[in-house]
């Protein structure tokens, strides 16, 4: 008899963890790495330097928090931006600067978004996050969940940079289990960079050239 495949929160938190990496990677942050060591806790918090968290619900509701260190917000930001092309001289030089919150709020939205891309592609449920709140503190702020869940589980994951700065990870959701009735064929997810790829191939002069066509034949049943 085949064995029934059981997907568990601390899977799903695996998989949280993977969209970090590989969003911090195209982001110009390669080597960005996470503990082999899950913690569990009994709450989570908003912590020093710079935290940020999401809501996120449907097939299942949580919060997802992430809080850099001042160090490993910079080392991230500085090394996104000038991925782009953006001189160093011209970044911002303090984590408490606007634009550092602007540009981490964003890399954290990219990061949630891969997350629930995955979660719709490999669990077949789909989940909507919210606007991703970032901010700078200098002291630890509790965040509890606006939604009432009947065995909250709540994990920790240490990050670190290739320059040895850390960042943490929290998840808090309800303890859950997913289980895969049957065999089922998983949509292909589409590459945005392909996407825009193919796109670019339909210039201006072969759109007109198509038209044209058209045009004479049109004028030809006319008699034109």
């Amino acid at each position: 008899m085949k064995k029934t495949k059981v997907i568990t929160t601390d899977e799903i938190l695996l998989t949280l963890c993977q969209s970090v990496s590989r969003v911090l990677s195209g982001a110009g942050n390669s080597n960005v790495a996470y503990s082999p060591m899950v913690q569990k806790i009994q709450k989570t918090c908003l912590r020093p330097d710079l935290g940020c968290f999401v809501l996120f619900d449907g097939g299942f509701s949580g919060l997802v928090i992430i809080n850099f260190t001042a160090q490993a917000a910079m080392e991230i930001y500085k090394k996104y931006l000038m991925s782009m092309g953006m001189p160093e001289h011209e970044l911002a030089q303090f984590h408490t600067s606007d634009e550092v919150g602007n540009v981490m709020g964003e890399l954290m939205n990219q990061i949630v978004g891969d997350f629930t891309n995955t979660v719709r592609y490999e669990l077949q449920t789909s989940i909507n996050q919210s606007q991703p709140k970032m901010m700078a503190i200098n002291k630890q702020v509790q965040i509890l969940i606006n939604t009432q869940l009947d065995q909250p589980q709540a994990r920790r994951v240490t990050f670190s940079t290739p320059e040895h700065n850390i960042f943490y990870l929290e998840l808090a959701m309800d303890k859950t289990e997913f289980i895969q009735l049957h065999e089922f064929d998983k949509v292909e997810q589409e590459d945005p960079d392909d996407i825009l790829a193919n796109a670019q191939q339909y210039t201006p002069a072969n759109t007109v050239t198509a038209d044209a066509e058209v045009d004479d034949d049109f004028l030809k049943t006319l008699g034109l």
